[in-house]
């Protein structure tokens, strides 16, 4: 499979008078947002965006209430986000109601979410969601899969996938063995958690596939004209 074939099927998940939702899942460090990223970029091209990215690591919960919860050293692990608000937003977005819908955002800098950090105008026939969870089958992670049309499942190889999340620790504060510990145990019982959802999703993609190669461009023909001509 090309990156061509994966723009045609996101791009085929809307269809007239409804709004799209497509996740993409994997382990920490697997590539999941940049494949979303690319996504968004190359399916809106240079028209008019109608294609949003809606992470779902601005459902973290802050800190202050993780030390609240005795969760601090465990934070990226399941219980450490807000699934049923995460859930509750993407059946707002399904729901298609509003003409803008705020989502939160992620500051890795502060390692904290940022509330009304992503704004998704109605115009946005399809979003891109992306986190570690959305295969869980625990009641508030199965919830969002719900809303979702498809979940793919972004993996890379385990080295380098190791390798991408040390560098990133190490690029927002941690020093190297720190980085290193953090990888290795948290970051690694999330990792394994998240592997064993694998096979539920619709779609496998390798890092190869999502991160290779020239831009592309989606046909122009999938692109909805705008939010009027699909409702």
């Amino acid at each position: 499979m090309s990156f061509d074939d994966l723009l045609e099927r996101a791009a085929s998940l809307v269809r007239p008078g409804r709004r799209a939702l497509l996740g993409i899942a994997g382990s920490p460090g697997a590539g999941k947002t940049t494949l979303a990223e690319r996504l968004v970029r190359e399916l809106n091209g240079d028209g008019p965006a109608w294609v949003a990215h809606v992470p779902m690591d601005g459902f973290h919960l802050a800190d202050v209430e993780l030390n609240r919860l005795g969760r601090r050293d465990r934070k990226g692990a399941p219980d450490t986000f807000d699934a049923a608000g995460y859930a509750a937003l993407l059946r707002r977005l399904r729901e298609d109601e509003d003409d803008l819908v705020y989502a939160p955002g992620f500051e890795r800098t502060l390692e904290q979410p940022i509330a009304g950090a992503v704004p998704v105008p109605r115009t946005a026939r399809l979003i891109v969601t992306e986190g570690n969870y959305l295969l869980l089958r625990d009641d508030g992670w199965a919830r969002a899969r719900s809303q979702l049309d498809e979940v793919w499942f972004c993996e890379v190889e385990e080295a380098e996938r190791l390798r991408r999340l040390v560098a990133r620790h190490e690029e927002f504060g941690k020093d190297h063995d720190t980085a290193v510990t953090w990888v290795l145990g948290t970051d690694q019982r999330n990792a394994d958690l998240v592997a064993a959802t694998r096979d539920r999703a619709d779609l496998v993609v390798e890092a190869a596939v999502s991160e290779a190669g020239a831009p592309v461009r989606v046909p122009r023909a999938h692109r909805p004209r705008d939010h009027r001509s699909v409702r």
